[in-house]
């Protein structure tokens, strides 16, 4: 996924409320796009409006259907306020399959 350039909006009240960074976690699989918003240092920060806000945009810059056949994926997106960067990647889970050697056939004798 590539990043979008982040709004002038966001990143000035994110700076002045101390926000270090904005994580964008997008997820989906199985036909539906989900997204968590983070805010780094979470702990000092607690603006829900902010959160919402970063949410409403990303979801309008952003297309994210979720669409797949039930196997989770996601792609996550790190606007790093302190550093002036932005990071991405994408993730995903694959299934792994187990071969167990081949034994001899049986078959049941009907009574």
């Amino acid at each position: 996924m590539e990043a979008q350039p982040l709004s002038k909006d966001i990143y000035n009240k994110a700076k002045e409320l101390g926000v270090e960074e904005i994580l964008l976690k997008f997820s989906g699989g199985s036909d539906q796009g989900y997204l968590e918003v983070r805010l780094t240092p979470n702990d000092d920060i607690d603006d829900i409006r902010l959160e919402q806000e970063i949410e409403d945009w990303a979801w309008s810059v952003y297309s994210y259907s979720g669409a797949g056949e039930g196997i989770d994926y996601g792609d996550n997106i790190v606007y790093d306020l302190k550093n002036n960067e932005v990071r991405t990647e994408e993730w995903y889970h694959a299934p792994k399959y187990q071969k167990y050697p081949a034994t001899k056939l049986e078959i049941e004798d009907e009574d």
